[in-house]
């Protein structure tokens, strides 16, 4: 039987987090003499109330030890109600119920995809406020991937277990050491970013704001243009740095602090996200090179700067990308299915599902043209576990389905199926930009009716959760417990 309280407990600690977030803004506010600080101050007093009672009424102080279905459960619930409670300051600012969940929701799961128009014009504490949503977001995201999913075996996770874990149906122990780790090079890289765009030439504010969208791959700005708005090669290039810092597995971080030097250059995910990037860019670059009036550098500096923007799934953008004739639109769609490595802060479907997936292929056509050959699929040095062929196969099946359902559900709400198919591909992977003329690289969703704008907060939920994975992986017990 599922034990309710300490899920209860926890999500509301989360939301008595938010509630002390939400002061951030508001002290911006103060700072800069606007009234909406009352409105934070009020969204932070209703969501401590709502997640101190909860608190209150589940806590206990005998041991609990949570097992896969609670924190199944709690992963799903403590998403929907943080999203909720982050919803109700761009309600109070005057946004629509589904304007202000989708912002909340686009924030909270990094995705970058945004219903407001005119940022320059904003109040600064409501731009601070979506900025501090993707830092929150982009560190809960690590966690959960880290600790939650390996264990719930979706789609090839059970490759990054940590190691020295209870390998029955407990969640790690140790886990608020790990957690602390996590946060503490996730905190980091978020000061190391902030100071390299400050010396850069940001101002402090748009430092703080970009470097918490960048490491956590999300992408919101402070600007309409974007990243493009600096005009800065040398802040672009930091850009790159960071986006990509953030895309890669935290886990490897955390061997290095241990002491294993090499840990970064060695993984089969890093090479991997590493080498196709670098193919891509220059691959993008020649092909701006031989068909625009564009010098090498540019194209160099524009294609890797829009590529790791996108296949990290970050969504920054410097430039529009779709002018650049259909063969940069068709690359880009492709990319928004990519994704960084498992355990960064990225969407997608991730490398090492697409790795594994190459090693399936190479596989099952050797064994065509030698049916006696034995094949041993081997990932990182290990020999991969006989599940996680058909949970990789799995997920991709499964993601490309909901990608089309989603993208039925936007073409039965009168949209084109551009807009369609490219909304619901970059909100299942996260990524925020669109394709077409209605949503393009700057991810702005504003002119979309109330409808698609619900559709697409599921779908973001779906593809940070991974839900669609997990209904169909999970073992028979879990549902007859």
């Amino acid at each position: 039987m599922i034990q309710l309280r300490p899920i209860i407990f926890v999500v509301g600690l989360m939301l008595c987090t938010i509630a002390a977030a939400m002061v951030l803004p508001a002290v911006v506010d103060v700072a800069d003499g606007h009234a909406d600080w009352k409105i934070f101050f009020g969204a932070a007093v209703l969501t401590f109330f709502i997640g101190g009672l909860m608190v209150l009424v589940a806590y206990d102080d005998s041991p609990v030890q949570l097992g896969v279905k609670e924190g199944f459960l709690l992963t799903t619930v403590s998403w929907i109600a943080v999203t909720t409670a982050a919803a109700v300051p761009f309600k109070l600012l005057g946004l629509g119920y589904a304007d202000s969940f989708f912002e909340a929701m686009s924030g909270i799961t990094t995705t970058g995809a945004t219903v407001l128009v005119g940022l320059d014009q904003l109040p600064r504490g409501v731009v601070f406020w979506r900025a501090l949503l993707q830092g929150l977001g982009g560190l809960g995201i690590i966690v959960m991937a880290i600790l939650m999913l390996p264990f719930l075996r979706v789609g090839g996770m059970q490759l990054f277990q940590m190691e020295n874990t209870d390998r029955s149906e407990k969640i790690m122990p140790r886990v608020v050491e790990l957690t602390m780790l996590i946060a503490a090079v996730y905190a980091v890289l978020l000061v190391a970013c902030a100071v390299v765009y400050a010396a850069l030439g940001m101002t402090a504010f748009d430092a703080v704001c970009h470097a918490l969208t960048t490491v956590s791959t999300a992408g919101f700005s402070t600007h309409d243009e974007s990243f493009g708005f600096f005009r800065s090669p040398a802040l672009e290039w930091a850009a790159v740095v960071f986006m990509l810092l953030g895309a890669l597995p935290f886990v490897v971080f955390i061997k290095m602090l241990h002491g294993n030097r090499g840990a970064l250059w060695r993984d089969t995910q890093v090479q991997g996200l590493l080498s196709f990037v670098v193919v891509v860019s220059l691959t993008l670059a020649g092909w701006l090179v031989l068909t625009r009036d564009i010098s090498a550098n540019e194209a160099v500096r524009h294609a890797t700067f829009s590529v790791v923007a996108v296949v990290t799934t970050t969504g920054y953008a410097v430039t529009d990308y779709t002018a650049w004739g259909t063969f940069s639109v068709g690359l880009f769609f492709l990319l928004m299915f990519v994704g960084g490595c498992s355990g960064s802060t990225t969407g997608g479907i991730k490398i090492y599902r697409l790795q594994v997936a190459g090693m399936l292929t190479r596989s099952h056509f050797l064994h065509l043209m030698s049916p006696n050959r034995v094949v041993t699929l081997m990932y990182n040095g290990r020999r991969l576990p006989a599940d996680v062929p058909f949970s990789v196969v799995a997920f991709l099946a499964i993601y490309m389905a909901t990608v089309g359902i989603f993208t039925v559900l936007l073409a039965a709400l009168e949209l084109d199926l551009i807009t369609s198919l490219t909304a619901a591909a970059q909100a299942v992977g996260n990524v925020g930009p669109g394709l077409g003329h209605i949503i393009g690289p700057n991810g702005n969703y504003s002119t979309l009716p109330s409808g698609a704008k619900w559709v697409l907060s599921f779908a973001m939920l779906l593809g940070r959760l991974e839900l669609f994975t997990v209904l169909v992986l999970f073992r028979k017990e879990f549902w007859r417990s």
